[in-house]
């Protein structure tokens, strides 16, 4: 039974992990247990898409920590176990077995779930989502050469896994409601790179595409009818269609939910002493003067230190910017700061599309908000500095490779990054 009122971490990600890993190394000594509803010791998840999911990784290179270090750092872990409630007045959550937990200080990890397709016959054995391990391991097993995959959903874990088919050997098919796949998060401009890379190696990808219904033999998927009439056949449905935050436990015992669990630029939620971090955290961003819900890996590895200084009562915001990254073929990318469809101008590029080389700076007048970099390595800092010194800048410059992005930065920037 876990000690009682200990700090308690719900969840079993990479978010809860490092919370975890984060208290200890600021000096909390007391009780600190992880209760995760998978049978996994905490992982990271980018790689069940990438070089898991493309045998260039082991299992064991997923977890964010080795078994012992839970044990050297006299972390329990709940594993197997789901929290059924919270009870934020007694300051207690509720196992599945009916234990109850007091807890002196609590962070909701919780991360998020793959959003359901709601169509006839999505029930069908051979329609695959992607979240868990096993759910890799089911797509690895389904890549195959020569077989037919559809995947429906053109954002990043849709295009991913249609590269890990692609490279396996199958034949793929890429369903994308929209005109592009990534358009709605990278604008015409830069998705046109995105979808021509995977035309190129020979997925089809099929635009203004609706999923009518799956089609199955025996229980088993065999294909994908679209609105149009047409029937793709498969031997494996993938569906990437967007996730959702985990908030039930927030949402039930009356926090501030909207678009996730709401909290300040501290990680706190409207519960006195309870906080929130990862995917499932709608928190404020100081930079961006808004809410903001990010679902990425940067968020889940960075956010907890922030959470964790929160919880031990020290000052401490989160104001770092989005950041991503994705690897689908030849082609590696990192992306950093934030704008929405409509919220930017113009994308100025610096480097060869055509060569997938370059890097991207999407523009509200002079200033860069966000920045991309495809197959140029080492500079997502510099761009990062670039953002957020908030310089103004002129086209011409920012495309003109022989111009060092780095001294695009204020000297006084430029020398804060030399001294950290």
């Amino acid at each position: 039974m876990p000690r009682t009122h200990a700090f308690v971490i719900v969840g079993g990600g990479l978010a809860a992990a490092k919370a975890a890993e984060e208290l200890r190394e600021h000096g909390h000594h007391g009780p600190l247990l992880v209760i995760g509803n998978e049978r996994e010791r905490p992982y990271i998840r980018p790689p069940l898409s990438k070089g898991y999911l493309l045998g260039k990784e082991g299992r064991d290179s997923l977890y964010v920590h080795p078994e012992s270090w839970y044990r050297d750092n006299d972390v329990d872990l709940l594993l197997g176990t789901r929290v059924t409630s919270l009870n934020p007045h007694a300051a207690e959550v509720t196992l599945d077995d009916g234990r109850r937990v007091p807890y002196a200080g609590l962070l909701l990890a919780t991360g998020s779930s793959p959003r359901r397709l709601s169509v006839p016959g999505a029930g069908l054995d051979g329609v695959l989502y992607l979240r868990r391990m096993e759910d890799s391991d089911r797509l690895k097993a389904a890549f195959t050469a020569g077989a037919r995959i559809v995947v429906v959903g053109g954002g990043w874990i849709g295009l991913e896994t249609a590269a890990a088919a692609r490279t396996a050997g199958a034949e793929v098919t890429l369903l994308e409601r929209g005109e592009l796949p990534l358009s709605k998060v990278l604008g015409r401009e830069a998705a046109e790179v995105f979808a021509g890379l995977h035309m190129d190696h020979g997925v089809d990808v099929r635009s203004h595409a609706r999923v009518e219904r799956i089609t199955g033999t025996g229980g088993r998927v065999d294909g994908v009818r679209l609105a149009d009439g047409s029937h793709l056949p498969a031997d494996a449905v993938v569906v990437g269609v967007g996730i959702t935050p985990d908030v039930r436990l927030a949402e039930e015992a009356g926090l501030d939910v909207r678009n996730g669990i709401v909290t300040d630029a501290h990680l706190r939620t409207s519960a006195a002493g309870v906080h929130a971090a990862g995917d499932v955290a709608n928190a404020f961003h100081p930079r961006l003067g808004r809410h903001l819900r990010v679902e990425h890996w940067a968020n889940a590895l960075h956010q907890p230190r922030t959470a964790a200084l929160s919880m031990l009562g020290r000052e401490a915001v989160y104001d770092r910017l989005p950041y991503f990254y994705t690897d689908q073929y030849d082609l590696g990318m990192e992306y950093t700061g934030y704008t929405e469809p409509g919220g930017y101008d113009r994308v100025v590029f610096r480097g060869s599309r055509e060569e997938l080389r370059f890097v991207a700076f999407w523009m509200s007048g002079r200033r860069a908000l966000a920045g991309m970099s495809v197959n140029v390595w080492d500079v997502i800092g510099t761009v990062r500095a670039l953002i957020e010194s908030g310089v103004e800048t002129e086209d011409a410059v920012l495309a003109d490779p022989s111009v060092p992005l780095e001294s695009l930065i204020p000297a006084h920037v430029r020398a804060d990054r030399a001294q950290s």
